[in-house]
């Protein structure tokens, strides 16, 4: 069953945020849009490159009053140690989760149970909590925060304009599509 418009199951995890931890809960992600970015595991090769990448990004998403939370199964004082170690993940300053009981990899349909690590998969969701985008990755293929970023713009856009839909590579300020008789066979 796809998680696309459901509500987000509760969780409560602790996160390395800016240099302290910090407890994040599903209530923390309501009022507000939010990308849960799972990753498989820290001290690995792509993702690094992931986190930087989004770090990059990072004030992007903010002017939209989007909050990143990136999830892996490790704890929050490994994301602590890896982002003192790492020039990339250092960059990051959102929360990073730790998930070491599975239960938020578990909640997002992301864990691969035998190995006890989450599959790369990025959910975007809107203020009340209702997953809006999501996606999964095989393990070798990294994200592209831009792309992400024109989504959430996107995802955005449709909410607050109803009846609307955004066509493909969809950019703000360019022409959306009403949906309607009119319109069908003549696209």
């Amino acid at each position: 069953m796809s998680l696309l418009n459901t509500q987000i199951l509760p969780f409560k995890a602790q996160a390395f945020h800016q240099g302290q931890f910090v407890e994040v809960t599903d209530k923390d992600l309501l009022g507000k849009w939010s990308v849960v970015f799972f990753y498989p595991a820290d001290f690995t090769f792509v993702c690094p490159t992931e986190l930087e990448d989004l770090a990059e990004q990072y004030d992007e998403f903010k002017k939209l009053g989007v909050e990143i939370y990136s999830v892996s199964t490790d704890t929050h004082f490994t994301h602590k140690a890896w982002h003192g170690s790492s020039e990339a993940v250092g960059k990051a300053q959102y929360p990073m989760l730790g998930d070491p009981t599975l239960q938020i990899s578990r909640n997002f349909q992301v864990l691969i149970e035998e190995e006890g690590m989450a599959e790369r998969g990025t959910f975007v969701i809107n203020p009340e909590g209702k997953i809006v985008i999501m996606e999964h990755h095989d393990g070798g293929i990294g994200r592209d925060a831009t792309e992400l970023l024109r989504k959430v713009k996107a995802a955005q856009y449709i909410a607050a304009h109803p009846g609307q839909v955004c066509p493909a590579k969809w950019q703000p300020g360019a022409e959306t599509l009403t949906p309607s008789l009119d319109l069908v066979g003549k696209i």
